[in-house]
């Protein structure tokens, strides 16, 4: 990449570094939150949530470490604000209208949920910012000629 695209807004310029930094902290906090409420509920096999919750939690880190290292794909993007607004959409089915109720009674709660909804808007800023794949794929193919 040369320098002129990090300027011209490649994805080395200060807002998409910001958004992505921004980006990768929710998925990895909320990650960190669902790991945290899953652990101690293994043992408890009638309840498939744990299972479930330390597999997305685990698919949220991958994508957070593939945005810090891939290029800037959309589909990428779109990836990490789906599993997140999952995440957000999860909780509001499972608990259906008793939602404030269930946020008021679990902190852990609070940061997952607000660490979702900042990630998932940092996310789709970066979609929205980010060229088409097309166009990433031709700038690496061409860096790699001139190597």
């Amino acid at each position: 990449m040369s320098e002129s695209e990090g300027v011209d807004g490649g994805r080395q310029s200060g807002l998409k570094k910001v958004l992505r930094a921004v980006a990768v902290q929710g998925a990895v906090l909320s990650a960190a939150v669902h790991l945290l409420w899953a652990w101690p509920r293994l043992t408890e096999p009638a309840d498939p949530r744990p299972y479930v919750f330390l597999l997305a939690g685990l698919f949220s880190v991958i994508v957070a470490a593939a945005t810090l290292q891939a290029d800037e794909y959309r589909r990428l993007y779109a990836l990490g604000a789906g599993t997140l607004a999952t995440f957000l959409l999860g909780y509001v089915g499972w608990h259906g209208a008793a939602v404030p109720s269930a946020l008021a009674a679990d902190p852990f709660a609070i940061v997952g949920k607000v660490a979702e909804l900042v990630g998932v808007f940092a996310f789709v800023a970066l979609y929205r910012l980010a060229p088409p794949t097309s166009v990433v794929v031709e700038r690496r193919q061409r860096e790699r000629g001139e190597q």
